[in-house]
């Protein structure tokens, strides 16, 4: 298991292999689909630095308290909705890894290896666990947006385990189980008698 102390750099993440577990710790913000088209949109520079950062796709559920926030669930949300915008995302403002479900499009893929970006994966329906390697919420920005679609600012401490799942060389998990899967279709379809 490896710990990543965020913001990552180019040799981190280059460093970082299909299958392995990670840990992060440091700065982590939320980023789903409002928040991608918003900041997208933007003349000037973002409320927050993303350079070296984890963009965690997932609209949390908050609590206020005497001091801000505290965070309450954090589960995932499932990446696919952000494909379209991922990509200039991560080439805009440099981020270095997303963090999510369910994999991601070639294309982002593609911008992954160019760009210097990971995919880690974190297991659905595990977000009152997640949100125990949430320390503390840093602020918020966007709320304007509302609570799910925010950029919240999370100090996090050995967050995870997440998996690799896709690299900044171009590797996916998720295109190796397609392959597996379709490598075994026509034993399949044999044994239920389609054809």
């Amino acid at each position: 298991m490896k710990n990543l102390d965020l913001p990552l750099s180019g040799h981190d993440v280059t460093a970082l292999r299909l299958g392995e577990s990670v840990l992060l710790n440091g700065r982590m913000f939320t980023a789903r689909d409002d928040a991608h088209m918003h900041l997208l949109k933007l003349d000037e520079e973002p409320p927050v630095d993303f350079r070296g950062s984890a963009v965690f796709h997932c609209g949390p559920i908050m609590r206020r308290t005497d001091d801000g926030w505290a965070v309450v669930a954090a589960g995932p949300t499932t990446s696919f909705r952000m494909n379209g915008l991922e990509p200039e995302f991560i080439e805009r403002f440099g981020v270095r890894a997303i963090v999510g479900k369910g994999g991601m499009s070639k294309e982002t893929v593609d911008a992954m290896k160019e760009h210097g970006c990971v995919y880690l994966a974190l297991t659905g329906g595990a977000a009152v666990i997640a949100a125990k390697g949430i320390q503390k919420v840093n602020g918020v920005h966007l709320q304007e947006l509302g609570m799910a679609e925010a950029v919240w600012d999370l100090q996090v401490k050995e967050f995870g385990p997440l998996t690799v799942a896709i690299d900044a060389h171009g590797n996916s998990l998720y295109d190796e189980i397609d392959l597996k899967v379709k490598s075994k279709l026509p034993f399949i379809k044999g044994k239920l008698g389609i054809d």
